[in-house]
């Protein structure tokens, strides 16, 4: 039995190894005297904590990345994220096509993979294809970008180029840095920059499979070619939840923060709309914010919580238990309610095994939110509502705080490190071991029903 777990552990292994060794770098790198400003070394703890959230495409900060760090720094921070935005979508995609093959399902990344098996080959495609599809996205974000900030403010050519290769990379791959203290709220009205953001931030937040799907049915449109196309499960799944969720976070956040004096009421009419759409776009697990977290009515806080803690899409850069997961979860509890007995969504019927990996990645990222806010509340003297926002946001990869992450003590700091890394890396471990350790049950014991509510 022991020989026979060892492979789907594997892959999950060298996940956390590589990722843990890119953090180690990057803290090395971030403690150099030529990593921050003033040219002294950074605190160990300071740069492991700014490793981390860059590695994990996260971007909760407990310095400034303006003052403190140097331009050095923060091409460090920007590869990090490049590094860990690659890595994980590639990883991401590579174990689901490794699990789809494994369960005798076709994932529709590759037009051609027809093979049983994940050969060398069909992986060299799936990792193209997602370097590819990131530069092109980076590359069209950072266009839009450059142009704005050439034209709009008072930067040279070099300057406009550098922010916008950084705030695309950093958008694209939902990591939420900014090169500002106020992160992007000096360009809350300002659609020629926050519109090319939200824009990255949700293609990024799709996920390859998606948006590898929906570019080919493009080029099929554009050709005129006839043959159908059939839309996966996950596709449709994504699709359909990611924007729901969208649009009811961004009209919820704008609604609850209207009349409010310190983020959205003294706006006019067209700047409320702007800023209460990336209010509610960011947290789809991006980090950036135009308005002042901490200022936010409770009812946005908790909006915001969900909104993080779902996330993005499988595949992608966005943290979360994914918007799948919620979606599966949905449509168990439909048909629980319907009293029927299997679970359909979209004309196709959702298999056992994958309600319950839904069940166990939702309720072990509950457990370790709910003991992260107890710990962290047991270390602070911070209120539930902006712990609960500071563990949701860490552990969901998204990078929003109410302004308390640079007050913590070193071990709420060593906790969130610790969040981030196990958000980042476990809900794709976690899912791709369960669904590659499946194995046939030989035997069944005897039925019983237990009172239940």
């Amino acid at each position: 039995m022991a020989r026979g777990m060892a492979g789907p552990t594997q892959p999950a292994r060298l996940i956390v190894l590589g990722f843990g060794l890119a953090t180690v770098l990057g803290t090395v790198l971030l403690s150099l005297p030529i990593a921050a400003t003033d040219g002294q070394r950074t605190a160990l703890s300071t740069a492991l904590f700014t490793a981390t959230s860059a590695v994990c495409v996260n971007g909760l900060a407990v310095v400034d990345t303006e003052s403190h760090w140097s331009t050095f720094g923060e091409v460090v921070i920007m590869v990090l994220v490049q590094v860990g935005g690659l890595g994980i979508i590639s990883l991401a995609s590579l174990l689901g096509l490794l699990v789809a093959r494994r369960i005798g399902l076709r994932l529709q990344i590759l037009a051609q993979a027809e093979n049983k098996s994940l050969e060398l080959g069909e992986s060299k495609r799936v990792v193209l294809g997602v370097v590819r599809m990131s530069l092109a996205v980076e590359a069209v974000t950072a266009l839009f970008l450059f142009a704005r900030f050439a034209l709009g403010y008072d930067v040279s050519l070099g300057r406009a180029a550098y922010l916008a290769v950084f705030h695309a990379v950093t958008a694209y791959n939902n990591a939420g840095i900014a090169l500002y203290s106020d992160s992007l709220t000096r360009f809350a009205e300002d659609p020629g920059i926050v519109v090319p953001i939200m824009a990255a931030i949700v293609i990024g937040g799709l996920g390859f499979p998606v948006i590898y799907e929906v570019t080919r049915a493009m080029r099929r449109r554009l050709n005129r070619d006839t043959a159908l196309t059939r839309w996966s499960l996950h596709t449709k799944l994504t699709l359909v939840t990611y924007f729901a969720l969208l649009v009811a976070g961004v009209a919820l956040i704008t609604a609850f923060e209207w009349s409010n004096p310190a983020t959205l009421g003294p706006r006019d009419v067209p700047g409320k709309i702007l800023t209460g759409m990336f209010a509610g776009v960011s947290p789809r697990t991006a980090g950036f914010n135009t308005i002042d977290v901490g200022a936010m009515h409770p009812t946005s806080l908790l909006t915001t919580d969900v909104l993080m803690f779902i996330g993005g899409g499988s595949g992608g850069v966005a943290g979360g238990i994914k918007v799948t997961t919620f979606a599966i979860l949905a449509f168990v509890i439909w048909a629980e309610v319907r009293g029927e007995p299997t679970v359909h969504a979209f004309g196709r019927r959702i298999s056992a095994d994958v309600q319950r990996q839904a069940i166990t990645v939702a309720l072990m990222s509950v457990g370790a939110v709910m003991v992260g806010t107890l710990t962290l509340l047991q270390m602070t003297h911070f209120e539930l509502d902006a712990v609960l926002f500071e563990v949701v946001s860490a552990f969901s990869t998204v990078g929003l705080s109410t302004g308390i992450t640079d007050d913590l003590p070193l071990g709420g700091r060593i906790l969130l490190v610790v969040l981030m890394f196990a958000g980042r890396l476990g809900p794709v471990t976690v899912a791709s071991a369960l669904a590659l350790r499946e194995r046939e049950r030989r035997y069944e014991l005897p039925e019983e029903r237990p009172i239940v509510g």
